[in-house]
Order: structure tokens, then C-alpha cells, then sequence
């Protein structure tokens, strides 16, 4: 065939070779608005330094190497010693060495920690989102590991350590080290208290040997793991490590991973507990819900912001296509319907991520104490730590930021993980056919979508868990009232959208079976009240009109003829 047919025209080129986050305007602004300005200029130094690597050719290979080869299980060596490791591609361990390296491990009393931190995981999760799985949970142990200030001071360290060791050692041997969690069984899901895993207590004070079974044991190659049993006096957490003090190996035997639909570059599996698998309380006994939920509510938020990742790396990827791919006599992104879709796209996109950075700069304004609100059984959304006060943009008062998580997290965890699979295929079918190849990445990004809704409760735990908050926690409304108060007056829409608000607040009854009605409303209108106060008019009036005005339809790409989509789209552009 003659060479001339084989001539590419017409193609974008690769979206690599930029900064991830000052390409992110949204998330840039938002960074500068919630941390002091004394710590602006080293945050924007790192922050700008992993948005680089991010955006780099190499980095974004290691990405597909690491879901192209996912993970095996290794239960016994050559000799037939039961070792029950997994082994990775180099490209998995690479990922999480610039991960932890890049402090996003560390945000627990560090000034500005969780803004930092929340940024910078939005930013490394766009190169590839499984990663971030044992960097979220090993953030997330912190505030459950304080309860036993003895434990958290051999594991906190390692925790919050700058160094990657992938090496299965003793603790105090190792720079740094990773923690997963292991909660659910097969019979329970999300009904934990229906566990039957047995802790039995031995002679020492706070030590318990386990039997069991966990259906789902995230990255399952972590140093150690929070997990959940039946001790004596009910339910309780302990922390089970995979490697004794003394150098041998706890009984942790990994029975298989699971085939996931995504996130396949990281391992998730089965284990059991075989009567001598060795554990240290954490907490009371009796109080295991109450302790581990200080890390299920960090990992909520890290849902939010991977959900967020994946809207931003979607939606950026179809701005670049349509911005050199021409049709029908003209660049794709200025034809008024592509704009529509593309502007509608970056709206959801934006929203998620001013939202979760809002809730990172509450966690830095709270300060710290017991690691629980007092709460509920299905979500505490504290953090537990000594984290400094930060400039949060909607008031710093530790309390009311507090009661501020307690609602707002599980209401955006359930709204933005919700939102992101329509996101991501909508973004996907902006690339035509182009997009549904796997070298595009998009078909990636799609498999991983829907996995934050799933991971730390479902929309149903979210949704009941905003209804608990309402009936038993004040402070909470009242915070979330203050929140959008803040805006009021600046919006028609988003005005009538409060009032509407709180007539269905005023009615409690039926509230289970519109739960998720409620949840997404208060998302909506927290979500509008945000970009209100902090994004620029044409992109408030956009979100307004289509989500709390009902001038938007079902699908993306509705938007009212009448709004400024071009500025829209261009402040949502990846500049190369």
C-alpha cells in the first residue's frame, strides 16, 4: 500500500508535557485561597513540581504499565513457605514512591497539611487513580491510631514518613510504611455490627489473637491494617501488622485477589484469620465503630477528591481533542453544541473541586481533641488530629467546622461520586471514537469512574448517614446553613434554592425514602453557594441556571444558548 495513505492528519496531539495543577485553575485559586499566605509560595513550589511529574510522558506510562500488568498473588515461596505476598510492576511502586514522597501521606498537624495534601492527591491521582488507594487509607489511619497514644508513637512516624519501603519488615526497621483496612464480610457489607470475626484476648493488656475472614482487605501488601472483630465486650478496632516485632511473619493468609472492573493496578483481596493471627486493641472494647470511623470520614473525603481527579482528567483530555480536532469546516470546540457539552462538563468538574477543597481547609481549621464527633455509626467526619488552623474562606472556628464535616462529607461523597460516571462517558464520547480505544486512556478513566461511589459506603450508607446527621446533630444543619448563608443574596436561583431547601428540611417525616433526594439538594445548592463566592460570574451563572434554576436538561451540553460558554471552556483548558 502506498505510503501517502498513512499520512496523520487531523489527530490531537498527546495531552502530556504540562502542569497538572497550574493548568487546574480551579484547584490553583482554590489552593490560594484557603492557605495562608505564608505558606502559599512552598505550597505552589510543590504542589507545581508533582503537577510536572504528573503531566510528564513518563509518568503517564507508568500509569498504563501499572494497570496493563496488574498484581499477583504469591501464597508460598519456592520452598512452599506461605509468605501470601503480591507482586507488582516497577511502575506500581514508582507511582507510590512519588506519592509518599511527595507528602501526600502527611497532612496530620502540619500547617496547611490538608489543603496541601488534598491537592496534591487530586493532582497524582489524574496520572492513575489506583495508587492513591493505600496513600488514602495510610493518611486516613492517623486520627484511629491516636486513640492508643503507645501505638502512635511507633506507627504515626512511618505513617506520615516522606520515604517509600516497600520491603515487608518489622515496623521499627522501616523509613516509612503503608496501612490499609480490612472491614467488611461476606455476610455483613456495609452492616458491620453483623461481623463475626473473633478477637480473644491474651495475657498481655491489649493483645488479641483473631479468627476470621475479611471479604475485602484493601491493598493487601500494606505494612499493617485497621480492622474490625468481636472481642469479648463487642465489636472493636484493632491494628493487625503484617510482619511481628521480631521479625516473623503475622498469620495473614491473602486466599485471593478480586477481578475488579477497575482500579486494576491495585490489589484488592480476601484473608483469613486462622486463630493466631496476632492484633493490638485500638480503643475500647465495644467502641470499634466509633475508632475506625475517624478513617472511614478521611477516606470519604478522598473519594470526593478521586472523583474529582478523574472529572478533571476527563474533562481536560476533551478539551485538548476538541481544541485540535476539526469537523464539519472548523475546530470541534468552537461549534456551539460541542461547546455547550464541553462548558457543561467543566461546570461539574469545577464544582467538585471547590467543594473538596473547601472540606480539605475544614479539616485544617479543626483542632484537633477526640477523634470522634459523638456521631453516628456510619460516619465521623472529624479529623481527629492537632492540624493548625488554616484561613478556610468560610470561617475558622474549629466547632463549626466540625459540625460543618459532619454533614457536608457524606453529602459530597455521595453527590460528586455520583456525578462522575456520566462525567467521564460524556467526556468519552467527546473524543468520537477515538475515545472508546484503550491508547486513549479514556476507557481507563471509565472503568475507574464508578468505584468511589462504591468504596466507604454506598450512596444508600451516604444519604441515611446525612438523614442521621439531621435528626441527632444540630450543629451540623446549622453549620451547613451558615455555609450557604454566606452566599445568599448574590443569586436569585441560588437563593430560591435555599428556601426550597429548608421546606424540605422542616419535614423529617418519610426523610429515609428521600434520603438521597435531600443529599443531592444539599450538595447542589453547597456546591452553587461555593462558586457564588469564589469562581469567576460566567461560571457561577452557568451552574445557577442549570442546576438550581432548571434551565439545564438531563443530558450535558443543555446549557442556556445565552451564557458565556466560551470563557467557560477555556478556563477549563490544559495548557500544554
Amino acid at each position: 500500500m502506498a505510503a501517502s495513505t498513512h499520512t496523520v492528519t487531523n489527530q490531537a496531539p498527546p495531552l502530556v508535557g504540562y502542569d497538572v495543577f497550574t493548568s487546574d485553575r480551579a484547584l490553583a485559586e482554590a489552593v490560594e485561597r484557603h492557605l495562608a499566605p505564608a505558606l502559599l509560595e512552598e505550597a505552589r513550589d510543590e504542589l507545581s513540581l508533582l503537577g510536572r511529574a504528573t503531566g510528564s510522558a513518563q509518568v503517564r506510562e507508568w500509569g498504563e504499565q501499572a494497570n496493563e500488568h496488574p498484581p499477583r498473588l504469591r501464597t508460598h515461596d519456592r520452598y512452599g513457605r506461605r509468605i501470601d505476598e503480591v507482586e507488582f510492576h516497577p511502575a506500581w511502586h514508582r507511582l507510590l514512591g512519588k506519592a509518599v514522597s511527595a507528602g501526600l501521606t502527611d497532612a496530620w498537624g502540619r500547617p496547611g497539611g490538608h489543603v496541601r495534601r488534598a491537592a496534591g492527591f487530586l493532582v497524582a491521582s489524574q496520572a492513575e487513580a489506583g495508587h492513591g488507594c493505600p496513600v488514602s487509607m495510610t493518611h486516613a489511619a492517623v486520627p484511629a491510631l491516636r486513640v492508643e497514644p503507645e501505638l502512635a508513637a511507633v506507627w504515626e512516624p512511618a505513617a506520615l514518613s516522606h520515604v517509600y519501603e516497600r520491603e515487608l519488615r518489622p515496623v521499627a526497621e522501616k523509613p516509612g510504611a503503608l496501612l490499609g483496612m480490612a472491614m467488611t464480610e461476606k455476610q455483613g457489607g456495609s452492616d458491620v455490627r453483623a461481623n463475626t470475626t473473633e478477637a480473644r484476648p491474651l495475657a498481655a493488656d491489649g493483645e488479641y489473637v483473631l479468627t476470621g475472614h475479611k471479604w475485602f482487605c484493601s491493598a493487601p501488601m500494606s505494612d499493617a491494617f485497621l480492622v474490625l472483630a468481636q472481642a469479648p465486650g463487642g465489636l472493636t478496632c484493632f491494628l493487625v501488622p503484617r510482619v511481628l516485632a521480631d521479625g516473623s511473619r503475622n498469620a495473614f493468609a491473602l486466599q485471593r485477589l478480586k477481578d475488579k472492573l477497575g482500579n486494576r493496578s491495585n490489589a484488592s483481596a480476601e484473608v483469613e484469620f486462622d486463630g493466631t493471627t496476632w492484633a493490638r486493641r485500638v480503643g475500647e472494647e465495644g467502641r470499634g465503630i466509633r475508632t475506625i470511623m475517624g478513617m472511614v470520614a478521611a477516606t470519604r473525603l478522598d473519594c470526593v477528591l478521586g472523583s474529582a481527579a478523574l472529572m478533571r482528567q476527563a474533562v481536560a483530555q476533551a478539551v485538548h481533542h476538541a481544541s485540535y480536532r476539526s469537523a464539519f469546516g472548523g475546530l470541534l470546540v468552537e461549534k456551539p453544541l460541542m461547546r455547550n457539552v464541553l462548558a457543561d462538563l467543566a461546570l461539574e468538574s469545577e464544582a467538585a473541586t471547590v467543594l473538596g477543597m473547601r472540606l480539605a481547609a475544614a479539616y485544617d481549621a479543626t483542632d484537633g481533641g477526640d477523634n470522634t464527633d459523638g456521631g453516628s455509626d456510619s460516619g465521623d467526619n472529624t479529623d481527629g488530629g492537632s492540624a493548625h488552623p488554616a484561613d478556610t474562606a468560610g470561617g475558622s472556628d474549629p466547632e463549626q467546622e466540625r459540625a460543618l464535616l459532619r454533614i457536608a462529607v457524606p453529602a459530597a461523597k455521595y453527590w460528586v461520586t455520583k456525578r462522575c460516571t456520566p462525567v467521564v462517558a460524556e467526556a468519552l464520547e467527546c473524543l468520537g471514537g477515538n475515545g472508546y480505544v484503550e491508547e486513549s486512556g479514556m476507557p481507563r478513566l471509565l472503568r475507574e469512574s464508578p468505584l468511589n461511589s462504591v468504596w466507604e459506603g454506598s450512596g444508600n450508607v451516604q444519604a441515611l448517614d446525612v438523614v442521621r446527621a439531621l435528626r441527632t446533630e444540630p450543629a451540623a444543619l446549622d453549620a451547613l446553613l451558615r455555609e450557604v448563608g454566606a452566599a445568599r443574596g448574590a443569586d436569585h436561583r441560588l437563593d430560591r434554592a435555599i428556601r426550597g431547601l429548608l421546606v424540605e428540611l422542616a419535614d423529617l417525616e418519610g426523610i429515609e425514602a428521600r434520603a438521597r433526594r435531600l443529599t443531592e439538594r444539599i450538595a447542589l445548592v453547597l456546591q452553587g453557594a461555593l462558586l457564588v463566592r469564589w469562581a469567576p460570574p460566567e461560571v457561577a451563572d452557568a451552574f445557577c441556571a442549570a442546576r438550581l434554576g432548571g434551565d439545564g436538561g438531563a443530558a450535558f451540553g443543555t446549557l442556556p444558548h445565552t451564557l458565556d460558554l466560551r470563557a467557560v471552556v477555556e478556563r477549563a483548558r490544559a495548557v500544554v
